[in-house]
């Protein structure tokens, strides 16, 4: 598996350009129910495939391997890690053949939004759980790949020989590290809460993008304590002012 740094030399996060004393906002994105809709099909192709890649890499039934991906996510936030940590499988391999749909016919998300997101002031970077070819799809089938300074998946999610995707607090560190800015002009864009709040703890700030297919999210009906604002897409993020670095 490829480190972080092979993966985003010509992307390399930058310090900020503007004048002194400027405070650019760094916008982490996340991918899934977050910059586009997965509820319609790609849930269900990437639950599907993930099932497929634990039953092939184990030589075990859909029955069990479907209980073995639920299990391993729930208790890493990705099934990936589950199967490397008590299987010995190849990441790379695992996460090739659990994603190996076409992702074109199967995208969905909200009219205007590479216009919209050309709209939101300062640094763009992609922080997802899911693996760098996939993403790197999704973004080129949405028209807006060129807006992101850089995409960090969970390809580059290591941590002293470990994966360490979201909710990782040491991952969180990690990412401030690496951009070199104060948590506090981060801003990690998210429609799972578990990671928003990891994202909290390190000082970052926050936004829930609520989505009704989320995992759990019908446990939440309201703004968390450690949610700066809570929309229902990220157009009205676009669109809005929240204090958190306006329209150009």
């Amino acid at each position: 598996m490829r480190a972080l740094r092979s993966i985003v030399a010509s992307h390399r996060p930058r310090r900020s350009s503007g004048p002194a004393g400027e405070r650019e906002t760094v916008w982490l994105f996340d991918l899934d129910n977050t910059l586009h809709d997965c509820s319609k099909a790609i849930f269900q192709a990437i639950d599907s495939g993930m099932a497929n890649a634990v039953a092939t890499s184990l030589n075990i039934g859909m029955d069990e391997a479907n209980v073995l991906r639920k299990l391993y996510w729930k208790r890493y936030g990705a099934t990936v890690i589950g199967m490397v940590r008590h299987h010995g499988v190849d990441p790379h391999t695992f996460l090739e053949l659990s994603h190996s749909f076409d992702v074109a016919s199967m995208v969905h998300c909200e009219n205007g939004l590479a216009h919209k997101l050309q709209q939101l002031k300062g640094r763009k970077i992609l922080l997802t759980n899911a693996p760098f070819k996939y993403a790197r799809d999704v973004l080129k089938t949405l028209g807006i790949l060129q807006q992101f300074e850089c995409l960090w998946a969970i390809d580059h999610m290591r941590l002293q020989g470990q994966i360490r995707p979201k909710p990782s607090a040491a991952l969180m560190k990690q990412v401030l590290a690496r951009l070199r800015v104060p948590a506090s002009q981060v801003v990690l864009v998210e429609d799972t809460l578990r990671n928003l709040k990891s994202a909290r703890q390190v000082g970052m700030r926050t936004v829930h993008v609520f989505h009704p297919g989320t995992p759990f999210s019908s446990l939440n009906n309201g703004r968390c304590h450690y949610v700066d604002v809570r929309v229902n897409s990220v157009g009205k993020l676009l669109v809005g002012r929240h204090g958190l670095g306006g329209p150009r």
